[in-house]
């Protein structure tokens, strides 16, 4: 395994990052002092409701507020949750988004699919139906 300066890095995470659909603006934190009504983020696009989630490689990632069966889901589109623990302990403290593949899920197996996949817009759905039945 090497190891990669903080800009190979940078570079390497930032090309991941395009590949999935993926970007590096964190969502940004809610002022603890702030006093005024804080609402989720929502798609620029169709107005939906969407998840931010740190993916495995510090990027964020807009994801679907549920899970779907994976037949549903374009493969370019499948994520799933996996659970960080707390040091020495059992007691999961976050979650972070890790893409699926390598391995294909059954058809029922859930995902969690990018909030492309869903958006109602129509942009978004031409892209999700072009999409190759596999990314063999």
């Amino acid at each position: 395994m090497a190891l990669l300066c903080e800009r190979c890095w940078k570079a390497y995470a930032d090309e991941i990052a395009i590949q999935e659909g993926a970007t590096d603006t964190p969502r940004p934190e809610p002022d603890p002092d702030d006093v005024t009504p804080y609402e989720p983020p929502r798609c620029p696009h169709c107005k939906a409701e969407v998840s931010p989630y740190l993916t495995n490689y510090d990027r964020w990632v807009h994801l679907a507020t549920r899970d779907y069966p994976a037949k549903d889901v374009p493969p370019r589109y499948r994520w799933r949750l996996v659970a960080v623990l707390a040091r020495h302990s059992s007691v999961p403290t976050g979650s972070v988004a890790v893409r699926v593949r390598g391995i294909e899920p059954l058809p029922s197996d859930l995902v969690r699919p990018a909030h492309r996949a869903v958006c109602l817009s129509p942009d978004a759905v031409d892209e999700v139906e072009q999409e190759p039945v596999s990314d063999l």
